[in-house]
């Protein structure tokens, strides 16, 4: 059985993103563990930081994480057009230890936001990014006015359901 890693690119604790992407991760069968950036605080990258204390133990602890999986679903928030500062800070921590950090392993990019756009502003820039980072995103996905099109653990417009579920077999098959 397949290793999925699922997390969102927030640190809310009431993250949209993480309910999506946990969401996402039932559906694969695989075995599934969540993360939460929330469990590996880090100090905001710096050289200088870097410099005198060296590379965080929390950040290889989630660079292994990422590493041991056959896939990964990540989806991500967006803040003012871009990365989450939390998101941002562990990426930058990780590209120090690997700068091809994703491994090529089976990504399904995703996001979602209260809003019509639906973090699209986000995934083109990681879609765009994560390549040169050694991200192999097989499918992406956003899903806009979260609020209104995700209820009771499910996507409840039929548009969007279908175009999730190609998104996740696209995904699925790639495992």
């Amino acid at each position: 059985m397949k290793k999925i890693l699922a997390f969102a690119g927030s640190n809310s604790t009431h993250s949209i993103n993480k309910q999506l992407a946990t969401f996402a991760a039932h559906k694969t069968k695989g075995v599934v563990t969540i993360l939460d950036l929330n469990d590996y605080e880090l100090p905001v990258f710096g050289v200088d930081v870097e410099r005198e204390n060296g590379i965080p133990q929390a950040a290889h602890d989630f660079l292994a994480a990422i590493k041991s999986a056959d896939g990964i679903i990540l989806s991500l928030a967006e803040h003012n057009g871009a990365y989450s500062v939390a998101f941002k800070n562990i990426l930058d921590w990780m590209s120090r230890i690997d700068g091809k950090l994703w491994s090529e392993i089976p990504m399904f990019l995703m996001a979602t936001s209260p809003g019509k756009r639906g973090g699209s502003s986000v995934l083109e820039i990681a879609s765009n990014r994560f390549k040169f980072m050694g991200g192999a995103i097989v499918a992406t996905f956003s899903l806009p006015s979260f609020n209104e099109t995700f209820k009771e653990n499910q996507i409840v417009d039929a548009e969007l359901a279908a175009a999730f579920n190609r998104e996740l077999n696209m995904f699925i098959n790639a495992l």
